[in-house]
């Protein structure tokens, strides 16, 4: 087992990560930007290191500089978590290159399933269903409108090299297929830096599945469950479940057994998520593969008993996959809720400012992970998820009602949120029922409760408290960036004078 890791990452998946290795007595390196100087992930890792500006284009995406904070601290590993470099190939290479263990697939598997159209013609030859459309590029406008034919309208177009919802497009007639084809490779040119866009069949009213693989480099393969994440919000994810409701149990074991062919086609190793859709009849297609820890890890954690964060440094140190699939079997039900810094009144748009007040719930059935305290600040520069609620109960509605509980007994003040939209679905009939497709959100017309009052007095308060606060941390960044050892010259030395802040 390792001795040291590093985690290239921030947040609460950083702090996850340590709680996992420091269970199993290994110490941990941090990073972190200037902005996150004060960060709870810093605070809790055995030594931290600051690797550059705000930016995650200067800091968290610089692998040159977080392999030479792995040189310099005597990490053996570097966990990515997800996000950032989690799913980098050339990343993965640079580590091999470095001697140093990277807590993931190989850079091959990253390939294969990274780029969306060899990932579909990869699965096609492994005998992996694939929603119909093309297994190539769409080059121009000629093409595209002849595939569109073939595939019959609505077609959905994808970014190439894409994912969480960037350059997507559904288009349901021909007149609208040029403007759509324009705007997602505007959008996937921005967002990946590459303009390539495919075809597929739009799946209508689609349930969004997932299944959970893992591989150890000894040739085990096995599938932890399914989980539903049809709650979504711009082709993002909102709550998810495990495991996913009303699905037949040959359905299940289909899945699964489809998502270990898919991860053994690549040779994967470690964690990895196969995403599918599944119609009204419960066929179902593979979508992609994540290659890569995800953030709703933890619903599978709580519904079948695992770890999955300890079982990536068992395998990734060399050891045998610490479960089998006989023992797969779910034993609670659970749910995850995400804690979004950002106004659904308002077409979800992010809301960073102080958490002036954050009292997350407890009790029995109640997990929350996060990597924030009460007085932090929620960046405009990262994403906006503050934190995971997760909930489990001996069956689905003992879950659904805990989570009403633990939403109520949230406490959170000082930015917009949505506890209140999540509040909302866990109340729908259609999400009670355990009946819903990725619609749901769209259909349900959400509409805020205005505040009281009493809650504007409130607001005005942590307003004018937080105007001080913001007065006061400008003056601190201030004084902490003329200290700044980005002002320095010399990587080496810099690094060095900064280790050990935990």
């Amino acid at each position: 087992m390792f001795k040291r890791i590093l985690i290239a990452n921030r947040g609460e998946i950083a702090c996850r990560v340590i709680r996992a290795a420091r269970a199993l007595g290994i110490e941990t390196v941090a990073v972190y930007s200037e902005a996150d100087a004060r960060a709870l992930h810093v605070r809790m890792a055995d030594l931290a290191f600051c690797i550059g500006p705000p930016p995650s284009r200067e800091s968290y995406l610089v692998g040159a500089r977080i392999l030479e904070v792995a040189r310099l601290s005597g990490a053996e590993a570097i966990h990515p978590g997800y996000g950032f470099l989690s799913e980098n190939a050339h990343f993965r290479q640079e580590c091999d290159a470095a001697g140093i263990v990277f807590i993931g697939p190989s850079a091959s598997a990253m390939h294969l399933m990274g780029e969306k159209t060899l990932a579909r013609r990869t699965m096609k030859a492994a005998g992996v269903p694939v929603v119909p459309g093309t297994t190539e590029p769409i080059t121009d406008m000629a093409e595209l409108l002849k595939v569109a034919v073939e595939v019959g309208y609505p077609v959905m177009l994808k970014a190439a090299s894409g994912g969480g919802g960037k350059g997507m497009r559904v288009v349901h007639s021909e007149g609208d297929l040029l403007r759509a084809f324009e705007g997602a490779q505007r959008e996937a040119r921005n967002s990946f830096g590459d303009d390539a866009v495919y075809v597929e069949k739009a799946i209508v009213g689609p349930r969004h599945i997932e299944v959970q693989v893992f591989c150890d480099r000894h040739g085990n393969a096995v599938y932890v469950g399914d989980r539903e994440c049809s709650v979504q919000r711009r082709h993002q994810k909102v709550i998810e479940e495990a495991p996913a409701p009303s699905l037949k149990d040959e359905t299940r074991r289909a899945m699964g057994e489809m998502a270990c062919r898919a991860a053994k086609a690549v040779a994967y190793e470690g964690a990895g998520t196969v995403e599918c859709l599944v119609d009204k009849d419960e066929n179902f297609y593979f979508l992609e593969m994540n290659t890569r820890l995800q953030v709703e890890h933890c619903v599978t954690e709580e519904a079948f008993g695992v770890d999955l964060v300890q079982a990536q440094l068992i395998v990734a140190s060399g050891g045998v996959l610490p479960f089998q699939q006989e023992a797969m079997k779910p034993l609670k039900a659970a749910i995850e809720l995400r804690l979004y810094a950002e106004d659904p009144g308002l077409n979800y748009q992010p809301s960073p400012g102080p958490l002036q007040v954050y009292r997350p719930p407890r009790g029995p059935g109640v997990r929350v992970d996060d990597g924030v305290v009460e007085g932090d600040i929620v960046s405009s520069i990262y994403d906006p998820m503050v934190a995971k609620l997760i909930v489990y109960g001996a069956t689905r509605e003992v879950a659904i009602e805990r989570a009403k509980v633990a939403l109520r007994e949230y406490t959170v003040h000082g930015i917009k949120h949505n506890l209140e939209l999540l509040a909302a679905v866990l109340d729908n009939p259609a999400f009670k029922a355990g009946h819903y497709t990725t619609a749901l959100l769209s259909e349900m017309a959400f509409v805020p409760a205005a505040a009281s009052e009493a809650e504007r007095d409130l607001a005005r308060v942590l307003a004018a408290l937080a105007a001080d606060d913001a007065a006061r941390g400008a003056r601190e960044v201030v004084s902490d960036r003329a200290q700044s050892p980005w002002a320095e010259d010399g990587l080496r030395r810099r690094l060095m004078g900064l280790g050990g802040l935990g």
